[in-house]
């Protein structure tokens, strides 16, 4: 039981914790790969991740505040 429960903790990390680790897999992915169609995808997923990541993290900023 506390396995399960262990692995599940494991989880739960933040959207912007998983898009960078992505981005820097993806990142490491592309060093391996020559120029092809595959490589141009990794890139752009990776662009996307750490997009998705400063995006997020934007909109949790203290200077972003709902109306009261």
């Amino acid at each position: 039981m506390s396995q399960q429960l262990r692995s599940r903790l494991k989880k739960f990390k933040s959207l912007e914790e998983r898009l960078i680790e992505d981005a820097k897999r993806l990142r490491e992915e592309d060093r391996l790969l020559k120029l092809c169609v595959a490589r141009v995808q990794v890139l752009r997923k990776a662009r996307q991740d750490e997009t998705g990541a400063r995006a997020t993290e934007w909109l949790r900023s203290a200077g972003l505040q709902p109306p009261k």
